[in-house]
């Protein structure tokens, strides 16, 4: 990762002047800055070194990568260092129409593609000698088109995580410039695949390791949901005597189910000795056919809460799923897009939010749970942007107070105090006006604190 090229049209004032036109590399530009402030939902610095004539803007990251964002809302890395990306937009000045092309498109429609661009782009101005000049002056080789796009492709797969660019004042991302990247439920689920096969292998120090690991044996089990194997009855077994340790999770209750499911009447001692760890456990595992059921009995139990809980694509899993294994194993980033980006679908389309049960109606929970997620990353001003959604749909009095004292909270936690009292004084409104039943005894319930006053005396105070 170099900026030697750089630091050459910076010198240099004819080079720089190619590169300005016809390649739309201009460093003049850099001073005007974006088209609106922006951030790295990393949180990582960035540096302005040029921009182009549709309001786009180059940055360079942290780790030398170059970041383009244009004017309508979309970004993407085009390089792995400033060098690698000039490369790329000399060598294919027509760059913007392929960045949804990939190796996979194959040779011959790669090519027929660019000949196409850049026969549209000779009609208006030359490129080749100036392309020839620049290439020459900033010692790039001449690489065939199709290692270009390959290139280019492989730098813009790598935007997400690290480098979502949001607009600094909403946090709203950026679109993605070039293709989406896999589904998150397969760099989080990798380990547990990894983790799966060793247990198949019947290696006793792997059965103990995965086992006593919490995490490592979340993503076991969730590895064995979606690749159900008839050998696996033993292993799983062992895995779900370990997860009782854990009290009630989704994947204790998963363990149980991909036990259940082989229909093995041996299992319901094992199954009840789980079940009666604790209360949650004995709760979380209602239904359980009892100690002398029959085989049709268990499987009939496990395939109901297979079917409402679990099934065996990954894509139909919540999202939440993914993001706390994500962040279980240090993937923090990776947990924090998948938020934002779901956060952002809400936003733009809330009939997301439409239940089921009651299409007229909204549930407001998913929203809760994103605040309390991005909470749980540190990242406030996200959390922000979910809670006062959240707090504008909530319907009854005291559902909106409570939800606003949240939201006054965040506020100030970031810094926007004069956000903060306005959400207050709206909120001691609501409670002065308000007729809502609700509300009626709100001081002596949660919404009220005990204080003393100057005299002495006791007294209930909002707190607001």
């Amino acid at each position: 990762m170099t900026d030697h090229a750089l630091d050459l049209l910076r010198q240099n004032p004819r080079l720089a002047q190619l590169a300005a036109f016809p390649f739309n590399f201009d460093l003049d530009r850099a001073a005007d800055g974006h088209v609106e402030e922006v951030r790295l939902a990393s949180g990582g610095p960035l540096e302005t070194v040029a921009g182009d004539d549709t309001g786009g803007t180059y940055f360079v990251c942290a780790d030398g990568s170059m970041l383009y964002a244009d004017s309508e809302g979309s970004a993407g890395i085009i390089g792995s260092s400033v060098d690698e990306a000039l490369e790329i937009m000399i060598g294919l000045p027509g760059w913007h129409d392929y960045t949804r092309l990939s190796p996979d498109d194959g040779e011959e429609r790669i090519l027929a593609r660019v000949a196409e661009t850049e026969e549209e782009i000779r009609e208006y101005y030359g490129i080749d000698e100036e392309r020839a000049e620049l290439r020459a002056a900033l010692g790039f080789p001449e690489r065939n088109p199709v290692e270009l796009v390959s290139m280019l492709h492989t730098a813009l797969r790598r935007t997400e995580p690290d480098f979502v660019l949001l607009n600094d004042d909403e946090g709203c991302p950026y679109e993605l410039l070039g293709p989406p990247g896999p589904p998150l439920w397969e760099p989080v689920l990798a380990a547990g695949r990894a983790d799966l096969a060793l247990l198949r292998a019947g290696e006793r120090a792997a059965w103990e390791g995965v086992a006593e690991d919490p995490v490592r044996r979340r993503l076991a089990l969730r590895a064995a949901q979606f690749d159900r194997a008839e050998g696996d009855l033993e292993l799983l077994r062992h895995l779900l005597r370990h997860e009782a340790k854990s009290s009630m999770t989704d994947e204790l209750r998963l363990a149980a189910v991909l036990v259940g499911l082989r229909g093995d009447t041996g299992d319901l001692p094992l199954l009840h000795e789980v079940r009666e760890t604790t209360y949650d456990t004995w709760c979380g595992l209602g239904g359980m056919p009892g100690p002398g059921a029959s085989s049709d009995a268990l499987r009939e139990w496990a395939k109901g809460l297979d079917a409402s809980l679990f099934g065996t694509d990954p894509a139909d899993e919540p999202v939440g799923t993914w993001t706390d294994l994500a962040r279980d194993q240090g993937m923090t980033e990776l947990a924090r897009v998948a938020l934002i980006r779901s956060l952002d679908e809400i936003v733009m389309d809330q009939s997301r939010l439409r239940r089921p049960d009651a299409p007229q109606k909204l549930t407001t929970a998913p929203l809760r749970a994103l605040a309390h997620d991005f909470e749980g990353l540190g990242d406030r001003i996200q959390a922000l942007r979910a809670q006062r959604l959240y707090a504008a749909l909530r319907e009854g009095a005291r559902d909106r107070v409570v939800a606003r004292l949240d939201q006054a909270r965040l506020e100030r936690a970031v810094g926007q105090l004069p956000e903060a009292v306005r959400t207050l004084t709206s909120l001691r409104e609501t409670l002065a006006t308000s007729e809502d039943d609700s509300l009626r005894n709100w001081r002596c319930g949660s919404l009220g604190r005990v204080r003393k006053v100057p005299s002495g005396r006791r007294d209930f105070a909002d707190t607001a």
